[in-house]
């Protein structure tokens, strides 16, 4: 969170000698809240955009709802009043998409990777994707209906490998913790949790998470009750500051 924040405070500095050529946050007069609901992964940089958003616009204010998208998608389809929606699948998307509840086609602003997640040290010395199958070692999954815990599935799957998780955790947010309290050997999360939990978790790459690779769209919702500014913060999103700050947290352009 501390590099998302000091890569904010140079992309600050620049923007204000240097107009932005890619949808700049400051091209609109806006006030008023703005309700986001976002994918968990995306907590870090969006907290810190939702930040830079409103020092950029006096008198607005930017509230979270951070989760699992299959969750936020079935809370906003159920009426949840929402401005915007970035999920971390085209999948949880369509849930919203299909119900007619956003203004326009979603479109795709990043991408991420899977990785593992260990202790600090890597007790188990778990190096490959099939480590995680072996007796005795507990790992966390995301539930399979969410983006993660999907995404997870499919490199087991394309691996055949079969593994019974000690816990399915309902976003990603949940399997890291999970790790960071010594609660088990590893889990399976983004490349961003990996990045965000700095020095309480140690990082695993592996090859298979190049085939599970999940996109993620952003939506203007049909009923925002502050359309306006939803625009304007879709906008710092997109634009070359925002891919700056994602990029930064360890997310792949689309």
């Amino acid at each position: 969170m501390a590099a998302v924040t000091a890569l904010l405070l140079s992309v600050g500095a620049c923007s204000s000698s240097e107009p932005s050529s890619s949808g700049s946050s400051s091209s609109k007069k806006v006030s008023g809240k703005v309700t986001v609901f976002a994918a968990a992964s995306l907590k870090e940089s969006f907290t810190a955009l939702g930040k830079k958003f409103e020092a950029d616009h006096r008198g607005t204010e930017v509230t979270f709802n951070f989760g699992g998208s299959d969750a936020l998608a079935a809370s906003i389809t159920s009426g949840a009043p929402a401005d915007v929606f970035a999920a971390a699948s085209d999948k949880t998307m369509k849930t919203v998409t299909d119900a007619h509840d956003t203004a326009g086609a979603p479109a795709p602003f990043v991408r991420n990777k899977l990785e593992i997640a260990t202790p600090p040290g890597n007790p188990k010395k778990i190096r490959t994707l099939k480590d995680l199958t072996r007796p005795g070692t507990k790992v966390a999954l995301c539930d399979r209906t969410v983006p993660c815990g999907a995404a997870a599935q499919k490199a087991l799957d394309a691996s055949g490998l079969k593994l019974t998780p000690a816990s399915y955790e309902q976003d990603v947010k949940g399997a890291l913790t999970k790790v960071e309290l010594g609660e088990v050997d590893a889990a399976v999360v983004y490349t961003t949790d990996v990045r965000a939990a700095g020095k309480k978790v140690e990082g695993v790459e592996f090859p298979e998470a190049a085939d599970a690779i999940n996109t993620y769209p952003l939506a203007l919702l049909k009923n925002a009750p502050n359309a306006a500014a939803a625009e304007e913060f879709i906008g710092l999103v997109k634009s070359a500051e925002g891919r700056k700050v994602l990029t930064g947290a360890g997310f792949l352009q689309p």
